[in-house]
């Protein structure tokens, strides 16, 4: 019961990073309790071990150019920095975008069961879930 807690603690904390979207967030610190609650295959803990190490890499170069952006207009005027922080927003929307993309090929590797566990979480959290088409991912 307790990964449960702990997996629905962390969607409650999803709720403003992801606008009301029901978020697994994988590659964040609880893939373990996604593995848990979710009862993941040794074949699906694998995919979600390299997706992670994939969005980490993704994000971290977008995190790069977000520094390089800043650390570049650190004493521009205020005409450029509106400029800068739509760029900086862009980065910001990609990274996020990233997740959501990992957690969607999670979802597309879930069993009926854990699909319907996903769903369900997602309603007592009264976030949106991410729907997959279960026609073309049936395992």
């Amino acid at each position: 019961m307790k990964p449960l807690f702990l997996f629905l603690l962390f969607l409650t904390a999803q709720l403003g990073y992801s606008q009301m979207e029901c978020m697994l967030g994988v590659g964040g610190k609880d893939d373990e309790t996604i593995a848990k609650v979710f009862e993941l295959t040794e074949e699906q803990q694998k995919s979600l071990r390299n997706w992670s190490a994939e969005l980490k890499v993704r994000n971290d170069i977008l995190k790069d150019k977000a520094r390089f952006l800043m650390k570049k207009h650190e004493e521009s005027s205020p005409e450029v920095l509106v400029t800068v922080s739509i760029q900086y927003s862009t980065l910001m929307d990609s990274m996020k975008q990233n997740v959501r993309m990992m957690d969607k090929r999670l979802l597309n590797l879930f069993n009926e069961v854990q699909y319907q566990r996903y769903l369900k979480l997602c309603e007592q959290m009264t976030l949106r879930p991410i729907y997959i088409n279960r026609l073309l991912n049936e395992n």
